[in-house]
Parts: C-alpha cells; sequence; structure tokens
C-alpha cells in the first residue's frame, strides 16, 4: 500500500491510498473555496450526563446531489477529490468536530450546562470511486486496503491532543438519511468517550469484578459461537445476530482474537475480515430483493479510558423489517431508549442464512 498526503484548496487534508507504489498524486485542487467553518459548541447535559455537539453550519452540506455533481467522483469541478482513486481519506468540509478556532459565547445563562469548543475532527472515506458500487461489492483486496485506511487513520487521529475515542462507521441508503449516496463512510475523533462506550465498558468492568476477571465479549462470542444465531464465520471472524437484537436486522462481527481496535489486527485478520463482510452485506440485500439500507459501527477501544476492558467489534444493523416496512424509531425507543424488535433474533439469523446470494 502506498499512502500520500495532499491537501484541498481551503488546507484540509486529503490522503490516497493506494495498491500501486507507481501511482502519481500530483493533482492539485483548483477550486477557491470559502473559509473553513469555525469548531462547533459541546454543550453538557447533566441530566443525561452526556455532551451534545451544536453545529449550526451543517446545516449548509450538500444534499443528495445528481451523479454527475458528486462530490466524491473524481476529477470534475464539483469534486472535493482531483483525480481518480482506489481509497481515499480527508477531512470533512461541514465537521461535526474540527480543530479550527471556535467563535460565539460559552457561557450559559441558566448555569448548569457547561459549554465548550467541539475539538475534534471528521474525516470522510471514499470506499471507491465508482458512484454506482457498494461496500458489499467490493473485492477482498479492496476491503483489505479499506481496514488499511481505517487502522491507519484510527492510529494517528487516537494521537491527536483532546481526542478520546475514534469511530469508525458507514451510513447506507435513504432510509438512513445518507446525504451523499455515492459509497462511503466516516470517521470520528470524539472530544471525549461516547455514550454508548462508556455504558458497555461500565458493564464490562461489573462483569469482570463479579466473575472473578472474566471478560463480558469473549464470553459473548463464545456463547455465541455455539449458539443458533451464527451467520457467517471463518479462521479469524464470526458474525452473529445477537440474542437480544435491538434491531430488525442486526448482526455484530468479532475477530476471535481479543484487540482492543483495527490499528491492532494483524495481515491474516485483515484479509479474512472481506469475503466474510461482503458476505453478510450481499445476504442482506439478498433477503427482500431490495437494497437494505444499515449503519455499519466499529466499535473501538478508548484512547485511554478503561481501554483494558473494551475489545474490537463491528454493530451492522438495518431498519427494514420486510419488503416494504422500515422499523421506526417511535416513542418507546426515541425517547426512552427502550426497544422493542419486530423479528426474533433466532428468525432474522435463519433468513439471513438462507438468503441466496446472485450475482
Amino acid at each position: 500500500m502506498k499512502r500520500t498526503i495532499t491537501h484541498m484548496a481551503d488546507g484540509r487534508e486529503l490522503f490516497y491510498y493506494d495498491r500501486r507504489d507507481d501511482t502519481d498524486r500530483g493533482a492539485t485542487d483548483p477550486r477557491d473555496l470559502p473559509p473553513r467553518p469555525p469548531a462547533s459548541q459541546m454543550r453538557y447535559d447533566p441530566l443525561m450526563d452526556e455532551w451534545i455537539a451544536i453545529a449550526g453550519h451543517r446545516q449548509t452540506r450538500t444534499h443528495l446531489p445528481s451523479a454527475d455533481e458528486c462530490p466524491l467522483c473524481p476529477a470534475h469541478p464539483a469534486s472535493e477529490i482531483p483525480s481518480d482513486y482506489d481509497v481515499v481519506v480527508f477531512e470533512n468540509r461541514f465537521p461535526s468536530f474540527s480543530f479550527v478556532e471556535a467563535t460565539g459565547d460559552f457561557t450559559d445563562p441558566g448555569g448548569l450546562s457547561e459549554a465548550r469548543a467541539g475539538v475534534g475532527r471528521c474525516e470522510v472515506v471514499c470506499f471507491t470511486s465508482d458512484h454506482d458500487a457498494s461496500f458489499g461489492s467490493l473485492s477482498a483486496d479492496h476491503v483489505e486496503l479499506v481496514m488499511e485506511a481505517w487502522a491507519d487513520r484510527t492510529a494517528e487521529l487516537s494521537a491527536l491532543p483532546g481526542v478520546e475515542q475514534v469511530f469508525c462507521f458507514e451510513n447506507r441508503g435513504a432510509e438512513i438519511g445518507i446525504t451523499l449516496p455515492h459509497p462511503h463512510g466516516q470517521i470520528y475523533a470524539y472530544p471525549y468517550v461516547a455514550p454508548r462506550t462508556r455504558h458497555m465498558l461500565g458493564i464490562a468492568a461489573r462483569y469482570r469484578d463479579g466473575s472473578g476477571g472474566g471478560d463480558l465479549f469473549a464470553d459473548v462470542l463464545a456463547a455465541e459461537r455455539k449458539g443458533p444465531r451464527v451467520v457467517a464465520s471463518n479462521e479469524h471472524w464470526t458474525a452473529f445476530v445477537p440474542a437480544a437484537a435491538r434491531y430488525p436486522f442486526e448482526v455484530h462481527v468479532y475477530p476471535h482474537r481479543p484487540v482492543p481496535d483495527l490499528p491492532a489486527l494483524e495481515p491474516d485478520e485483515r484479509a479474512a475480515f472481506g469475503p466474510l463482510y461482503t458476505e453478510v452485506l450481499r445476504r442482506l440485500d439478498a433477503l427482500f430483493g431490495v437494497t437494505m439500507p444499515y449503519v455499519a459501527a466499529w466499535h473501538q477501544a478508548p484512547v485511554t479510558y478503561r481501554r483494558d476492558l473494551a475489545r474490537l467489534h463491528l454493530q451492522l444493523f438495518s431498519i427494514r423489517r420486510a419488503p416494504d416496512k422500515l422499523k421506526y424509531l417511535a416513542g418507546s425507543e426515541s425517547a426512552m431508549g427502550a426497544f422493542v424488535n419486530d423479528v426474533s433474533p433466532e428468525d432474522a439469523a435463519r433468513m439471513l442464512r438462507e438468503s441466496v446470494i446472485t450475482g
């Protein structure tokens, strides 16, 4: 793999990840871009013990452009990327967090909600230059290149001052709320440990203390590998529907070896991920014969917080519960965080295993 760092017209960094070492990356960004927006403001919610980012500048981000105006397709006037590419990563033009100097009033008239600058970084990961492709259609070696980019960015972002956790994810489908249909994901470098991660690691700590040193993630994986909810597996990875799945079709993908994050994976583990994961994605699409919307979220160890307890795994879930029906997160889920699933996890796993992949 060859990594090349260049810069966009407004100073944002852009990283090319190429299979060939002789690829020329001398093309420059010819656009006349406005200044980068200031950092967002973070406000503390004292009732939930959580930080919320207020990023008003994101209201103006590009929304579902036509294919000939897609900013992730290379080398045209509206493109963020000046030349064709294998995999590319760049700083988001409309970031939720950044290191640009913040502006505005950071005082709270009520006095209970602390405010501070939304220091951090948000990056876009373009999986391929092919506008009509999908992650599930990528070859195994191309997925391995994406993983190299994820691991590289995780390591570098984790070293930035003020970054507490790095989150790699993909949103796919209009039903999920994507603003760009080109196959891509994002990376958030949070200035705090995300609420779900804090909660999971707190539970893992209690499990360890109550079981004489047990590893909650290892024990969950061991139990699922013996049960009826395995969807796919190979020497290094297992994909399964969790026993208490929140979504109609939810799959967790674990490496067999306990590692904290993507940079810790060995080359053979990275190579083995692509064939298994793309199989699961193709099974999702084949399930109802329609493109499945989904969120794919890598859970990685925070930079310092309870890092010894965390274990890398991927959470993949879709809100589609039938060919013409979606699972809406309405009153119970949105207001109370109390999920009600319409599909049993055992049925979901069976349906995915029996899903016939074509093409």
